[in-house]
């Protein structure tokens, strides 16, 4: 008695079961389509077309069950054949772009498919479509015989070598990525497409051969009662939602692309800032160090106390080119893959090449920061991390090198929906506008440019400076 009810049910409400099942199709193969994924280097991009041809074909299809028996009633009977013929087409051809889909996605490991889906398509089309016509005497058994073999062929193998794609390119190309969501998603939607194989190619219209007079539509409908069109709607709808988001994994390519050129970017400015100050810096020190030692090797006979003060002043000389050596050292070393800010500023401010020249002090005030960093460590990630700490090492670096600074006070702070951070030093100043070749500050700012903040510096000659990094916290999160 259920399953009758069911049956009658389905059958008043079959055009809303055909236009339901149509659309999320036609929505699937849509909405892919209108993502841009040209600058994408997955596989999974570049076939992703032909799922997107897939889903937007076998919607039509679908669709045609309702049109054309509306279309019946005005237009010539001749013409609806020639419909039904290009709706059975259109159904084989959706197959093909399913199976092309898998294809596409196992040519790194098996090249030799791609001529399946071809090969395929043309055999079934001279069976049915150029031969099949011309001969047919029952319509309907030949509508039936065609749809039947299109899925049969293209449906079923399409749908497992689909299947059996996406979970390549999944196990391949995402899982290293450490994406899980998406990991698991791309799997959802093999499983889909593989149980869609079944629903859509291996359980066909009934038909007089095995397994179609066995296994086929109306069996299952007079089973459960529940036609079979709503079971590839649901699956349907789940591939479509699966695959949809799956593809935010384009946006994370995106976003890894970005940060890799901004770190490159970083990177060249740090070798550019790293050769001006050996050049400017060791280079220049121990050239002046030999010139001493030179100069000082004339005066060892004539006068010996001044050759003493100049081997002194050369020493002295190749021992700051030395230390300078090693600072740079330090600043070249591999930055810790796990540290949050607090830590890495608490490890700037207490840094030996600095404390020993001048007296540091630092100032936290950032949420939680004086019993976890748990805040923090969301709020940062590790490259932006690295900038803020390159920023306070040329500060830190500047104050003790060229200003000469006796004391440098150093605060960080939240300010609302802003990171704030100030470093504050009583050395002999500077006219910003007149730093015009200074490499140091520009690092500085192209480094503030890469966190989309801010870089200001207040300072006049002999009162010190003062220089304030200010950073959106949403634009940090």
């Amino acid at each position: 008695m259920m399953v009758d009810n069911l049956n009658r049910f389905f059958e008043l409400n079959q055009t809303i079961v055909f236009f339901v099942y149509g659309l999320v199709f036609f929505v699937m193969g849509l909405a892919i389509a209108l993502q841009s994924r040209h600058h994408s280097r997955l596989e999974l991009a570049r076939a992703l077309g032909w799922l997107a041809a897939f889903g937007i074909a076998h919607g039509l299809h679908e669709w045609g069950a309702i049109f054309i028996p509306i279309q019946a009633q005005y237009i010539n009977p001749v013409i609806i054949e020639l419909l039904h013929v290009l709706r059975v087409i259109l159904l084989a051809l959706s197959f093909a772009f399913l199976f092309q889909f898998g294809v596409e996605l196992l040519r790194e490991r098996w090249p030799r498919l791609m001529l399946f889906p071809l090969f395929f398509m043309v055999g079934w089309t001279l069976i049915f479509i150029l031969p099949g016509i011309a001969w047919v005497t029952n319509f309907d058994l030949w509508h039936q015989q065609a749809s039947t073999w299109a899925r049969y062929l293209l449906g079923f193998t399409g749908g497992m070598v689909a299947a059996a794609g996406l979970y390549y390119q999944a196990q391949r190309h995402i899982k290293p990525l450490d994406l899980q969501p998406i990991y698991r998603t791309l799997q959802i939607a093999g499983a889909c497409l593989l149980l869609y194989a079944l629903l859509g190619g291996l359980i066909v219209p009934a038909g007089d051969f095995f397994p179609a007079n066995w296994l086929n539509e109306t069996a299952v409908q007079n089973a459960i009662g529940i036609p079979l069109p709503v079971f590839r709607s649901l699956v349907g709808l789940v591939l479509a939602i699966a695959i949809i988001r799956a593809m935010d994994v384009f946006d994370v390519e995106v976003d890894q692309m970005i940060e890799q050129m901004e770190v490159e970017q970083s990177l060249t400015v740090e070798r550019d800032r790293i050769g001006r100050d050996l050049h400017d810096g060791a280079v220049q020190q121990l050239y002046s160090a030999g010139l001493m030692v030179s100069a000082a090797r004339h005066k060892l006979s004539s006068e010996p106390d001044v050759a003493e003060q100049r081997l002194d002043r050369a020493v002295r000389t190749i021992d700051e080119a030395i230390a300078g050596l090693r600072a740079m050292m330090g600043e070249l070393r591999e930055t810790p893959a796990v540290t949050t800010l607090p830590d890495e500023l608490r490890k700037q401010t207490s840094d030996p090449r600095f404390t020993a020249l001048m007296a540091v002090t630092l100032q936290l005030d950032l949420p939680d920061t004086a019993t976890s960093t748990s805040l923090s460590t969301a709020v940062f990630t590790p490259i932006q991390t690295h900038h803020i700490s390159a920023i306070l090492n040329e500060a830190l670096s500047n104050a003790a090198r060229h200003a000469h600074a006796r004391h440098v006070e150093v605060v960080a702070c939240q300010n609302g929906c802003q990171f704030q951070l100030t470093i504050h030093d009583d050395g002999r100043g500077f006219n910003p506008d007149e730093q015009t070749t200074g490499y140091g500050l520009r690092n500085m700012r192209d480094r503030a440019r890469l966190l989309g903040g801010q870089l200001r510096i207040q300072s006049q000659p002999h009162e010190g400076a003062a220089i304030t990094l200010i950073l959106p916290m949403e634009e940090a999160s």
